[in-house]
């Protein structure tokens, strides 16, 4: 039998899955590239690569990758950067920005009465 404490532990600990992943050799600098011929490579994985971990349901075929171009265009955009508009004093951006920053200086708040 667990005691209360453990049989606690075990309701409130999730099952997770860690899929170990290696990253690819750095390519050579020294290779020039022509300006126009070079294209700009979208995804993290090549085409037909199964993704580990993606199919959680039982009897489901594996997960693969696709080519970029069957990608919906709107998905390559959440990659991009947001950009924080500067319209002023009491705009937008500046309530982004106060607020970041606001964030920010609770977080080291926080910290800083673990010390």
């Amino acid at each position: 039998m667990l005691s209360r404490a453990a049989f606690g532990l075990a309701l409130l600990r999730r099952r997770t899955c860690f899929i170990r992943t290696y990253s690819d050799s750095a390519k050579p600098l020294s290779t020039p590239k022509e300006k126009g011929t070079s294209e700009k490579i979208l995804s993290s994985c090549p085409e037909n690569t199964v993704l580990a971990g993606l199919n959680y349901l039982k009897d489901q075929p594996p997960v693969v990758a696709k080519a970029d171009s069957e990608y919906p265009e709107w998905l390559w955009k959440l990659i991009e950067t947001k950009e924080i508009p500067n319209d002023g004093p009491g705009g937008r951006g500046e309530k982004m920005r106060m607020r970041k920053a606001n964030k920010q200086r609770i977080k080291e708040q926080n910290f800083l009465k673990t010390q």
